[in-house]
Formats: structure tokens, sequence, C-alpha cells
């Protein structure tokens, strides 16, 4: 395997700090934050609050931080959702930057935090195979479809998991990642809300619909809203559009083409409804938005700052809630 330039490697430094950018560079996985032992715990043990777990697929070891809100109710199969950290994130960046617990702690549901892959062993900073992008796990393509689909099986021996009410998120690289997962596990998944990410992969052939939510900003230089290379887009791919991505769902799910469209402040919403087995597409369109997360209040000084006209963890919620597996 041929070690990338040291150009290359510079410059996926830099695609980070605008992206994710809220990685610690500590020389471990982020270490869970386990809360007193008062609080409630998952019916086999697992501790509410973070923790963080281990399993090997694929050859490798891979980790994932969990995190359990308290109280839930373990009587009944509960919700999962997935937030995928950015190209040169982990798990601790995505779970600063979304917020995703507390929209947890407010709904009761279980959130998974993925890490990646890096080349060396004691890389924290990690990278996922989403397709044509991005870094060493797609140079070596890993199987990060397959890891998610582990982490799901890993759940189900710990607690009763909803397997209509299955979900993914992410950012930039994770939301490259997001969209894979529409294609190839769509058994898997009821829905995907990718952020700043577009459809990467093909070809992309969903199993049964899959209803989508996407967010971007029509000024990321990242991964441009028009597609294509962008000013700070230093990792050498040719990103599609936004338009073609979410055209793509649209008729894979026989949605309306034509969509119906809300304004308000700096947000164009589209939503093409009437679609396969209940499900929908939607999009909100950041006018003039970077490469963030919408509603973050986890993003780093020198990052791109985030709308926060709108909430785009409570909004993915809501989006979810409403659209579970038939």
């Amino acid at each position: 395997m041929k070690t990338p330039p040291k150009n290359l490697l510079a410059g996926l430094i830099v695609f980070i700090l605008a992206t994710i950018a809220c990685a610690r560079t500590s020389s471990a996985v982020p270490t869970a934050s386990v809360p007193p032992a008062t609080t409630q715990t998952a019916k086999i043990g697992l501790p509410a609050g973070e923790s963080t777990r281990t399993l090997t697929h694929d050859g490798l070891k891979r980790s994932y931080v969990l995190y359990i809100p308290t109280p839930i109710d373990w009587s009944k199969p509960v919700p999962l959702v997935f937030v995928l950290h950015g190209g040169l994130g982990n798990a601790e960046s995505i779970i600063h930057m979304s917020g995703f617990n507390r929209v947890a702690d407010q709904n009761r549901f279980v959130v998974v935090y993925p890490n990646g892959t890096g080349r060396l062993s004691a890389d924290t900073l990690f990278t996922w195979n989403g397709g044509n992008c991005c870094g060493y796990a797609q140079e070596i393509g890993m199987d990060d479809v397959g890891f998610m689909r582990a982490i799901v099986t890993d759940l189900q021996t710990q607690m009763q998991l909803d397997p209509k009410r299955i979900y993914a998120t992410g950012i930039s690289n994770g939301g490259l990642l997001a969209q894979r997962l529409g294609c190839e596990a769509a058994d898997l998944f009821a829905a995907i809300a990718p952020v700043s990410g577009t459809l990467n992969f093909t070809p992309c052939k969903p199993s049964q619909p899959v209803s989508v939510i996407e967010f971007h900003g029509t000024a990321d230089q990242h991964i441009p809203y028009q597609g294509g290379y962008g000013p700070k887009a230093v990792v050498k791919v040719d990103f599609a559009s936004v338009a073609d991505s979410v055209g793509f769902w649209v008729m894979a799910n026989k949605c309306n083409s034509r969509p119906q469209t809300d304004w308000f402040s700096d947000i164009r919403h589209d939503t093409w409804p009437g679609s396969t087995d209940s499900s929908s597409v939607e999009l909100y369109t950041l006018i003039g938005g970077g490469h963030a997360w919408p509603g973050s209040v986890g993003t780093p000084a020198g990052a791109d700052p985030p709308s926060m006209t709108i909430s785009a963890s409570q909004l993915i919620w809501e989006f979810f809630v409403a659209h579970p597996k038939p």
C-alpha cells in the first residue's frame, strides 16, 4: 500500500479543521464518561450515559461510543440513531458538535457514535469509506457498512432494539457514509440524514425505500452545493451536487417530482411528498451557509460558523420519528 504524499496529508488535516475540528488529539480512543452508579442501567448492565464499546470486524478491532439516556423504558423496543463524525474526526468530536445526547435525553432513544479508522494504531483522527472519499478508509476499501451492521448485532445482545426505527446521520465524510448506508443497508436503516454530505457512491441500489433529509449550505467550499471541486476541497474528489443527490432519492422513492417549498429567514425547505411506503425526501438549503452542522454550539474557532436559524439535530429526530419502516 502506498503512503499518500505529504501535501495530501496536510490538506486532509486542513479539511478536518474546517469540517469537524472538535477532535481532541489525545493518544487514545475517546474515553467514555460513565454516570454514578445510581443512574438507570440497561437490562444486561450497560450503564446510562456514555460508554465505549469495542468489537472485532473484518479482522480489526473497532470502537464506538454508546449513549443511553435515563430514564428509559426497557419494557419495549427502543429506537437507535447512528451519528457519524466527519473526515479526520472521531466519536468525541461529533458528540460535541451535534448535541445529540441532549436530544436523546428529551426523547428517550439510544445513540451510537462510531469511530472510523486511521492509518496508524495510535490515530484518533479517522475517516470513512463513503464511496469516492475519503482518505485511508476509502483507499483500502474499509468495510464501514459492515461495521455498522456489526454494531447493531452487538447491541441486540444487550437490549431490545426496534428494527423499524434504526437511523443514521453524519456530517461531511460521515454524511457521505450515511448516504452509502441508504444505498447498501436499506434493509436495516429506515431513514438517513446527511449534513454537508452528498451521494458519492455508485451504483446506489437500495433494496427498499429509505427516507432522506439533507442539510447543505450554498456557500459550502468543501463539498460544494453545485458539486465538483470547491476552493477548500483539498481532497481530490469531484463531489456530486445536492440536486443530483436529492434527485436520486426522489426517483428511488417514487416521490412527486415537484417539491413543496417553504422559505424562512436564511432557509429554503423543500419536501417531496407522495413517496413509496410513506417514505419522504426533504432538503434544508442554508442560503449562504458553509460546511457546518446547523444549530451546533460546539463549532470551534476557525471553522465555518453554523446557521442558528434551525437545529439540525432536533429536525433530524423529528423526521426520524415520522419515518419508521412500515
